[in-house]
């Protein structure tokens, strides 16, 4: 645990989290980073008490990358708050086919999730049930068969990412759900929550976190 921890103060702490794992408990039953940080904290600080944590957002369970947790009561309204408020800014990396799609491009469509397949469903102009998702990409890098996208979000919806680009002719690496035509070894995606940038809920400081992505994977270690 303590390697993938990037930052950590009295308030919050931000984890680079690995392929597979789950960011809070769900149906699987699996150990989620949330029981097991929690767990951490409690040996290495010897807390005789229960430690107190809690998510501030999300990310898929096959994807890497930043998540942060609040440390204190105080940090989780205030960051849960800048979630809502989108004041803080994610950027993202993607590995994509090496298809033609414009060098940048501003992506807006309206999504519907599918309760009955956890799949995002997308359609290009405003639908009765559909909420708006709109990000920004600009290509990084070109590989012998991949592209590497980085990618500013300007909503969060459910699978926004992995969804949109499939529209457009680039499902993410490995994700089969969208039309990736293999899957990954590990069972993830190529789909990384590079950095992270926004004003310290207590202390009000400027905070730019970047986390490095995963070395298991050789099209990743190309792409850095």
């Amino acid at each position: 645990m303590k390697e993938q921890i990037v930052y950590e103060d009295n308030h919050l702490l931000v984890i680079n989290k690995k392929v597979g794992q789950l960011v809070q408990g769900d149906k699987t039953g699996d150990e989620s980073l949330l029981e097991s940080i929690k767990n951490y904290i409690k040996v290495r600080d010897a807390k005789p008490g229960n430690v107190f944590l809690g998510l501030v957002h999300r990310i898929d369970r096959p994807t890497s990358g930043l998540v942060i947790y609040a440390k204190t009561s105080k940090a989780l309204s205030r960051l849960t708050q800048m979630v809502k408020n989108r004041e803080i800014k994610k950027t993202y990396w993607a590995v994509v086919p090496k298809e033609e799609i414009l060098q940048n491009q501003r992506l807006v469509h309206y999504l519907k999730k599918n309760e009955k397949n956890n799949k995002a469903i997308v359609f290009p102009k405003s639908t009765e049930g559909a909420k708006e998702a709109i990000l920004s990409y600009t290509i990084m890098k070109t590989l012998e068969n991949y592209q590497l996208l980085e990618i500013n979000l300007e909503t969060g919806r459910h699978h926004q990412i992995r969804a949109q680009l499939s529209k457009i002719g680039v499902p993410i690496k490995g994700d089969l759900k969208y039309g990736s035509p293999r899957s990954n070894p590990d069972g993830g995606i190529n789909l990384h929550a590079r950095k992270l940038e926004f004003i310290h809920p207590v202390t009000k400081e400027n905070i730019e976190i970047v986390a490095s992505v995963p070395q298991n994977d050789a099209v990743w270690r190309a792409c850095e």
